[in-house]
């Protein structure tokens, strides 16, 4: 197989998605438009990969790194023109260069693996990756020979009725020979009504030197489609959100209403995994075989071990480890990582804690900036009062230690192995290993005190 390179157009401005967000910037499932294409393509090991930018170059920048080359558009004069700024680039490369889009965010590598493969063994100057759809209406047409090699293509507004009844149409997405691509693209011309460089003439312009041109159909049309407005970004949405759903499914992960769970593009989900409904996963969220996720799990860049069980909780750049289980309604934030065989209990909330093996934070506790041992137990009520109006301080509870109700440790402070503290104390000093401390006011009995007090309703003298 020849080097493959390709272009990728993302310099027009999509006012028709009346945004501040740069167009191609808008996210599927997760990931920006734009993102989609470029990963595609990398998952393909192409060799080179041009991004045209104009309009937002910098916020395009800014998403995509430094992992592609980008060329700058600075006046929109048309596709051909658009493509032309990569030439400095690409011009002298053998190979082969695909023409893509940075708003079709759906192409998957299969299909555009197969255009490639159909486009080398045809030995074709191009190869234009086109769609049979029901209405054609409004879409540029295939005119093709009686060898199926395709002629020219026809926009809609000076297509002939007989050109308007063919229904397989042109989809912007082609394969070229490279030399031969930027051969064509200097010959372009700007004299029509809008004064722009059109890249479709590429293909008249090559069938013109006796260059073949080939036609590879899609085998879903769906793939092929363009986002211009925020219908068709919600549109574009719900395919992908089948792919993804589909995918996962069918590499043995049972999803129980596809239709009420949310999964985005990077995720990924080891067999015999069950999602309840209402579940979100988001960003680089991996998940281990054997977990039960959901209800209502909202997930973003979460590292999930195997056999745990995550119920109607929010969990943020946090990790959990083998067989442990959150929730319900239990808020891991960013900075956590919960042990193996853990239990983090309901309207428990954790922040920048990590919790140890076999550790159990049952319910209605708050653990913040501190490192907890195995085999611990916090009683419900606790508190890491971790912040001290200026600065977050650090607790530490060691191995086997036992944290009574409603205990407050003011920290910074550490409770030492196998220690405990008595049901609601408030710890500000050390407590040794194996001590017991407890740190509240002795109770004191008011004999008869009710019958001394004024009572509701009752006449004051």
């Amino acid at each position: 197989m020849s080097k493959i390179h390709a272009v990728v157009l993302a310099a027009g401005q999509g006012t028709r998605m009346k945004s501040k967000l740069y167009k191609v910037l808008h996210p599927v499932c997760g990931k920006p438009m734009v993102q989609h294409v470029v990963d595609t393509m990398a998952s393909m090991q192409v060799q080179d990969i041009v991004v045209v930018v104009g309009h937002g170059a910098d916020a395009v920048r800014a998403k995509l790194g430094e992992d592609v080359t980008y060329a700058l558009q600075e006046e929109q004069l048309g596709t051909a023109h658009a493509v032309s700024q990569a030439a400095p680039f690409l011009q002298d490369k053998e190979g082969t260069t695909f023409l893509l889009y940075g708003d079709v965010p759906l192409l998957s590598a299969t299909t555009l693996s197969a255009l490639l493969t159909y486009h080398e063994e045809q030995q074709a100057a191009a190869t234009v990756l086109t769609a049979v759809l029901p209405d054609a209406t409004g879409y540029g047409r295939i005119v093709r020979n009686e060898a199926g090699e395709v002629l020219r293509i026809v926009e809609h507004k000076d297509a002939t009725e007989a050109e308007r009844a063919i229904r397989e149409i042109n989809t912007g997405i082609y394969c070229y020979d490279n030399r031969k691509l930027w051969k064509a693209l200097a010959e372009v011309k700007n004299d029509n009504a809008q004064g722009e460089y059109y890249v479709t003439d590429v293909v008249g312009i090559l069938r013109e030197a006796g260059e073949k041109v080939v036609g590879y159909e899609a085998v879903d049309p769906e793939e092929t489609m363009g986002v211009n407005d925020r219908v068709q970004l919600s549109e574009a949405e719900a395919y992908m959100k089948k792919r993804i759903m589909t995918g996962h499914m069918r590499n043995g992960v049972t999803i129980i209403d596809p239709a009420s769970t949310y999964i985005e593009a990077d995720v990924k989900i080891e067999p015999d995994t069950v999602i309840h409904p209402g579940s979100f996963l988001r960003g680089q969220t991996t998940v281990g075989a054997d977990c039960v996720i959901g209800p209502q799990a909202d997930l973003t860049n979460v590292e999930v071990a195997s056999g745990v069980t995550i119920s109607y909780s929010v969990m943020v750049d946090s990790s959990v480890e083998s067989n442990s289980s959150v929730g319900p309604f239990a808020y891991v934030r960013p900075g956590s990582q919960i042990g193996s065989n853990a239990k983090i209990g309901d309207f428990v909330e954790l922040k920048n804690a990590k919790i140890g093996d076999g550790t159990k934070v049952p319910h209605l506790s708050y653990v913040g900036d501190a490192e907890i041992g195995d085999g611990v137990n916090i009683g419900c009520g606790t508190i890491t009062v971790n912040y001290d109006g200026a600065v977050k301080h650090k607790t530490t509870v060691k191995d086997g230690a036992f944290i009574g109700c409603n205990s407050n440790l003011v920290a910074p402070v550490t409770v030492g192995q196998n220690a405990y503290v008595a049901a609601g104390s408030t710890i500000n000093q050390d407590v040794p290993d194996n001590a017991l401390a407890i740190a509240r006011e002795r109770q004191v009995n008011k004999i008869d005190y009710a019958n001394k007090m004024p009572r509701k309703g009752k006449k004051q003298s």
